[in-house]
């Protein structure tokens, strides 16, 4: 069973992906799969900032009754 990964977690995890596009590291071979990776990470990154949005928007608005 996988772990479940914080919105940080997945943030450095994204990091690092960037940061070894930017490396000496840097390998045509390998950059279509961490791209996709990087991506998919992005997407969920996208997914969960947006869910933190919406239940702080709920919370503003219990506040502000």
């Amino acid at each position: 069973m996988q772990e479940k990964r914080t919105l940080n977690d997945k943030i450095e995890e994204f990091n690092k992906y960037m940061d070894w596009f930017y490396s000496d590291e840097f390998n045509l071979d390998e950059v279509e799969s961490r791209y996709e990776k990087s991506i998919g990470l992005a997407k969920e990154i996208r997914q969960d900032l947006d869910k933190l949005s919406n239940k702080i928007e709920v919370l503003k608005e219990d506040f502000t009754k």
